[in-house]
C-alpha cells in the first residue's frame, strides 16, 4: 500500500470503521510561528495541529542544526496529545506540498506507527470539494507506545563519509547548493561529494508526487537506482524527509541527515564545496 493517500481516499477512510487520526503539520520556513494560526483559519475536520518546531523536533546549540530530532519520549507524548491510540493509522498533511508532513511521516514510521501523507495537502482536499473546520481540536489523549527512533538518521560524520559508498543528495534549491546564496546559515555551499536534486522536481504543479516512472528516471539521472545506498539532506532536515518519502514510494530506501546544512555549516572544520559539481 502506498504511503500517499488522495483526498478522496482520506475522505472515505474518515467515513469508515478503521481508526484514523489526522494531523495538520502546518509550517513554513519563512514564518514558522504561524502554523497554528493558519490551522485555525481552516483545517480538515477532526484534524489536530502538530507543532513541527516543538513536537517533531527539539532545540539545541547551533552545531546541532535548526531541527534536531526529538527524543522518543517527546514524540510519544506528542502522539498521545494528538489522540493516537494503538492500532490507529495517522494521516499527516500540510499546505506546503507535503514537505512538513513528510517530517511526521519519517519520524512516526521509525516509531512503528502506520502513517500516510495526504498527496497534494490541504489544497487537494479543498479542490476535491471537501469542507474545512476552524475549531481547535483537542482529542482524548491516546495510549500509543512508540519504538525508539533514530536508526534512519545519519550523524554528521556518517554524512561526511556517505559519498564514498553511496549517493548523498542535497535536496535544496540549486542556488543554495552552488553557494550563490544562503539566507539562513553562516556558510554557503554544500557537503563535498553531495549531488543536487531538489525535492520539488518530484512534484507536479499541484504539489502531488509525480508518477513512478518519472521519479525513477529523475533518480537514475543522478545515479540512484534500486540497490543504491542513498541519503538526503536539506537545510534543517525537513525537506530531506520528503525526498525519503518519494524514494520510498518508488521502492528505494533512503536515510536522512537531520542536522543537514544547518548543522554542517555551524560545525567548525567541516569542508565546504561550491559550484555545480559535487566537489
Amino acid at each position: 500500500m502506498s504511503d500517499l493517500v488522495s483526498a478522496t481516499e482520506l475522505h472515505d477512510l474518515l467515513a469508515g470503521e478503521a481508526p484514523v487520526r489526522v494531523i495538520d503539520v502546518r509550517w513554513r520556513l519563512d514564518r514558522p510561528e504561524a502554523g497554528h494560526a493558519d490551522y485555525l483559519t481552516g483545517h480538515i475536520p477532526g484534524a489536530v495541529f502538530a507543532a513541527l518546531d516543538t513536537e517533531l523536533s527539539t532545540h539545541g546549540e547551533p552545531d546541532a542544526g535548526r531541527h534536531p530530532l526529538p527524543s522518543t519520549a517527546t514524540l510519544q507524548a506528542a502522539a498521545r496529545r494528538w489522540g493516537v491510540r494503538e492500532g490507529d493509522t495517522v494521516v499527516a498533511y500540510d499546505d506546503t506540498k507535503g514537505l512538513a508532513a513528510a517530517r511526521a511521516w519519517w519520524l512516526l514510521r521509525q516509531a512503528g506507527v502506520p502513517v500516510r501523507v495526504l498527496d497534494g495537502g490541504l489544497r487537494a482536499w479543498t479542490a476535491a470539494g471537501y469542507g474545512t473546520a476552524t475549531d481547535d481540536v483537542i482529542p482524548e489523549p491516546g495510549d500509543v507506545v512508540l519504538d525508539e527512533i533514530g536508526d534512519d538518521a545519519l550523524t554528521i560524520d556518517e554524512a561526511a563519509a556517505f559519498p564514498e559508498s553511496g549517493v548523498l543528495l542535497d535536496v535544496r534549491a540549486p542556488e543554495r547548493y552552488r553557494g550563490e546564496t544562503e539566507p539562513l546559515d553562516p556558510v554557503a555551499g554544500h557537503i563535498p561529494g553531495a549531488i543536487n536534486l531538489p525535492t520539488g522536481l518530484h512534484l507536479d504543479a499541484d504539489g502531488r508526487v509525480l508518477d513512478r516512472d518519472t521519479v525513477l528516471a529523475t533518480l537514475e539521472g543522478v545515479g540512484v537506482t534500486r540497490g543504491t545506498p542513498v541519503a538526503a539532506y536539506c537545510g534543517s532536515g525537513v525537506t530531506a524527509a520528503h525526498t525519503a518519502l518519494v524514494l520510498h514510494e518508488v521502492g528505494i530506501d533512503a536515510r536522512v541527515f537531520p542536522g543537514s546544512w544547518s548543522q554542517w555549516s555551524n560545525t567548525p572544520g567541516r569542508p565546504v564545496a561550491t559550484g555545480d559539481q559535487p566537489g
